[in-house]
């Protein structure tokens, strides 16, 4: 062990010494988890900021065992460490012991019951790992549970903003929009997480997985609160065992769905309440009661399409309040959000539903219109790219190849008689 740290403070300086220290470190590694009960010692005699790779290897062999939770706290503190500290370049290395490293890193933060302490870390190696910001790492869905359980929202949509087009195990994926969701949900934004929850359960899949169906269920609840409604059929690019299976496995929350869409608030927190248990079961009742208050807004919202004034008693009595008082709070909050543009007058109680008062001819929209149109060629350019490469890939046109139906000349038909020449 001795000598091995010596080859490693010896071989860390350039690229060519590094990828030589790689090899001595690949043939020793079997001896190093032999060992791993005597090489904490060696650590210290290692500098993570410059011998990155070799201090990787002793430190992923010194975690492989089991952690008490008195070591656990000291391990937590190296860990974190090694992580602000490495070096990108010779981590990338090794990328598997690196992901290694920071899952038991994450595993004993949460044996701690202490997610907090685990979130800038987290994203520091994300960071050092990725060889750009479209690549989805493994450590993405981690980061991303921390975020979620410490409930640091805000932290994780930094991470949550960006496009992404490499993927390199679905699994991580699927655990990336799932948890992205649910922290946009979180935030209250309703349609990034629709759009999250959407890549989950359109994603292609051999067979549902229980991720998939996890999100399905908040995607049908989220759709109730953003949209007003819920499609009754997927997306023709949802894979076959998602269309077939997926609404037989959350029949509660398509029965929900369709009770939401006969607009009778009362049938429908009957439904609720004789279903609690299955939607508490599932940690979906807050996110259920929300769908139930959102049902108010969308009735509000189809008065405004057939009157141009009304007065709060007449809205609480058609919209099913209890009082005018009420119905004034809801009016009032769907104007600040944005929901409906209407005037109140307190004297006699009469509200006034108004028009869109946005011309899209100001600066700032012209802007913002402007910038989703750049995003757009450039997500089209990028598109293009990945089409033309998977065009080319063996593996794919291998697959496409065996599923391609063999036809026979006889096969087709003859020409029409008055097409021939």
């Amino acid at each position: 062990m001795e000598a091995l740290v010596t080859q490693i403070q010896g071989l860390s300086g350039t690229a060519s010494d590094v990828l030589s220290l790689q090899n001595l470190l690949k043939q020793a590694d079997d001896s190093l988890h032999a060992e791993s009960t005597r090489l904490p010692p060696f650590l210290d005699q290692l500098d993570p900021s410059k011998h990155s790779l070799g201090y990787l290897y002793f430190l992923e062999a010194c975690t492989a065992g089991p952690v008490t939770q008195e070591q656990a706290s000291s391990f937590l503190l190296t860990i974190a460490r090694f992580i602000s500290s490495c070096v990108a370049e010779q981590i990338r290395l090794a990328p598997d012991k690196f992901i290694c490293v920071c899952k038991r890193f994450k595993d004993q933060v949460l044996l701690l019951e202490e997610p907090l302490r685990g979130v800038a870390p987290m994203l520091t190696a994300i960071r050092k790992l990725q060889l750009s910001s479209e690549h989805l790492t493994a450590l993405h869905p981690e980061f991303l549970l921390l975020c979620l359980l410490s409930k640091c929202y805000k932290t994780a949509l930094s991470i949550l903003e960006e496009d992404i087009f490499e993927v390199d195990q679905p699994r991580d994926l699927f655990l990336f929009c799932y948890y992205g969701g649910m922290i946009s949900i979180g935030q209250k934004q309703f349609r990034k997480a629709l759009e999250l929850l959407h890549n989950v359960v359109t994603a292609p899949m051999s067979t549902v997985n229980a991720i998939a169906v996890e999100a399905f269920k908040k995607y049908i609840l989220v759709s109730l609160i953003h949209h007003g409604q819920f499609p009754t059929n997927l997306p023709k690019y949802a894979s076959s065992g998602a269309q077939r299976n997926l609404k037989n496995l959350c029949q509660p929350y398509v029965e929900l769905a369709s009770s939401y869409s006969n607009g009778k608030i009362a049938d429908l927190e009957t439904y609720v309440e004789a279903n609690k248990d299955k939607f508490e079961s599932d940690n979906n009742l807050g996110l259920v009661k929300q769908a139930v208050s959102s049902m108010y807004k969308r009735n509000i919202q189809r008065l405004t399409q057939t009157y141009l004034t009304l007065s709060l008693q007449d809205i609480a009595n058609r919209v099913q309040l209890n009082s005018p008082k009420e119905a004034e709070m809801h009016v009032l909050q769907m104007i600040k959000d944005g929901e409906i543009y209407a005037t109140i007058n307190q004297k006699d109680g009469m509200v006034r539903f108004l028009e869109d008062p946005e011309q899209y001819k100001t600066c700032e929209m012209i802007e913002r219109i402007d910038s989703s149109i750049q995003r757009l060629m450039t997500v089209s350019k990028k598109l293009n790219v990945m089409d033309e490469l998977m065009s080319c890939d063996p593996l794919y046109l291998a697959k496409a190849g065996r599923e391609r139906q063999r036809f026979d000349f006889d096969d087709f038909d003859n020409v029409p008689q008055r097409y021939n020449i």
